[in-house]
Formats: C-alpha cells, structure tokens, sequence
C-alpha cells in the first residue's frame, strides 16, 4: 500500500524539487564546471581550455593574473573573512546568550526587551552599515565624541588616505556582533524555555551558585542550540557581504598598515567584484574553494559535537 502512494509523495515534493534543481543544484554544478575553464567568456560561453588555471591564478602568484588574483584573495579576501569569522563568531554567541539568559530572568516588560533586542535584525543590513559609518565617522563620529577619542580613523579619514587596518577590523567585527545577536538571542531564549524547572530545583535544594548553575545545567542543556548557532554563524560570517559594502562601500576601504591586508574585502567580496568584472572564472574558482573550506569547517563542528553536544 505505501509503494503505490509513494507517487503522491513525488507529486507533492515535486514544485520543491524543482525549485532546489533550477536555484541551487544547478548553479552549484554550473559554478564548478566553469571553475575549470581558462579564458572563459561569460557572454558567449567560448573558453581556451579545460585546466586548473584559474585556481592556480587564485591560490599562487604564477600565472599571468596570479600576482594580482594571489593578492586579492590570499593577502586580502581570505585573511579578512578568517579574521572576522574567528572574532566574531565566539564572540557573538556569548553576548547573545548572557543576553538571553539576562531576559529569560527579567519579568516587568519582558516582551517589550525582546522586541527592542530583535529590532536590528529585521532591518536592512547595507541601511545599518551606512549608519555605522556615520558613528564611526573620523571628522563626526558618535563613537569618538562619546568615548573622547578625537580625530581616530575608524571607517575613513577625511583626507581620504585611509586608516589602520585594525581600526577598520574593530569597526566592521562591532557592527556584524551587534547586528547577529537578534536572531542568536532569539534561539537560546527558545531553548531556555524548553529546559525543565526541575534541574534548576535540584541546584536550588544542593544551594548551587549561579554560575555553577549555568556552567552545569544551562550550557549542556542548550548545546544542541550553541552547535546549530556555531555552524550557521560560521557558514553566515565566511559569507560576509553586506558589512563590508555598508560600512566601507564599494572599494572596500583602504588602509594603511603594513604587513597587514590593505583593503576589508572578503571571499565574498572578492567574488562578486570579479564577477562585476567580467572574471566569471576566477570568481568560480573562489566560490568552489570557500565552499571546500565552509564543508571541513562544518565536517569538523560535527565530529567535535558528538561528544559534546547533549540531546
């Protein structure tokens, strides 16, 4: 009985399947076939050969456009989208849960906090960016008048020469935390929630601290919530866009340290630039090597998470 409607199963996931075909699996494939194409013209479809060119050009600084691929992704694009992951990630799930512990204790207008925490995360992200630029604005920036810092380039200078690179690192890792904690927040309020009184009874009749409490009971408890967090946070960060185009536009900013990355652009940034240049091939290849390094991280949070996670 349940082969013969197994045709129903089909018909009712077929629009779904479809969708998934066109969008997803499509592009994916398409993306790493065109990876492998030297010379490859977007508009016609004509290329020189089927190689490993491209990647060679991304990845070493041999080839005809290696020195200026190699630049943009291995001293620029690469460490930037490392850099901010690493930072911002951890980072962004500790605020987020000491938040959401923070509300999920509170009683007198407890809605009203968690409306006023989700706010950012249902507005645009290049309209924030831009706001973060005036607040860290060299000549008129909120962030300088409140903590008495002067004249500091965070974003831009006003002669346009740019500004340390750490500066320029601290302003976009402030804007990405504070616009991730809404849906961050969100999450762990759920599993909060969802925790069984009794473990915290328990803790009260054996007169546990609080931090043992939390250490003990609340963070095994929501560890299947921090590894969903982890995973799509790092996933979201190494796919970071919208920050850097808000915050620096579409140069990317400048900067003036040396011996460290010269602009903030990211992987992402890297390849839609390449892509608005024509350079369909080369941005291919960075998307096929973002996508290798996304899966090990991701194949890593797994094995780490068999022993740590509690369901």
């Amino acid at each position: 009985m349940e082969s013969k409607n197994n045709w129903k199963a089909w018909l009712y996931l077929a629009p779904v399947l479809i969708l998934l075909a066109v969008f997803t699996f499509y592009p994916i494939i398409n993306t790493i076939y065109v990876s492998f194409l030297q010379g490859y013209n977007y508009k016609s479809g004509a290329y020189e050969s089927f190689s490993l060119y491209n990647y060679l050009a991304v990845l070493t600084p041999y080839t005809d456009e290696g020195s200026y691929m190699f630049n943009q992704v291995m001293k620029d694009a690469l460490p930037n989208t490392l850099l901010i992951t690493f930072i911002t990630v951890p980072l962004s799930i500790v605020f987020s849960l000491l938040i959401a512990l923070g509300l999920n204790s509170i009683k007198i207008l407890k809605k009203f906090f968690q409306t006023v925490f989700f706010m950012p995360y249902v507005t645009n992200a290049i309209a924030i960016g831009m706001v973060f630029a005036v607040v860290f604005d060299y000549d008129y920036g909120v962030f300088n008048a409140i903590f008495g810092l002067g004249k500091t380039g965070w974003v831009s200078t006003s002669d346009g020469s740019g500004v340390g690179y750490f500066n320029g690192l601290f302003a976009i890792c402030f804007y990405i935390i504070w616009h991730s904690l809404p849906y961050k927040i969100l999450i762990f309020l759920g599993g909060l929630q969802n925790i069984d009184a009794q473990y915290y009874d328990a803790a009260k009749i054996d007169s546990a601290p609080k931090w043992k409490v939390a250490l003990k009971i609340t963070v095994p408890l929501l560890s299947p919530q921090i590894l969903y967090m982890l995973i799509t946070s790092f996933i979201g960060s190494f796919k970071e866009y919208n920050a850097v185009v808000g915050l620096f536009g579409k140069s990317g900013g400048a900067f003036v340290t040396e011996g460290m990355p010269s602009t903030m652009k990211t992987m992402v940034f890297f390849i839609y630039d390449q892509v608005d240049k024509d350079n369909v091939q080369f941005a291919s290849a960075a998307s096929v090597i973002l996508l290798i390094i996304i899966m090990l991280i991701t194949l890593v949070q797994n094995r780490v998470s068999k022993r740590r996670v509690h369901y």
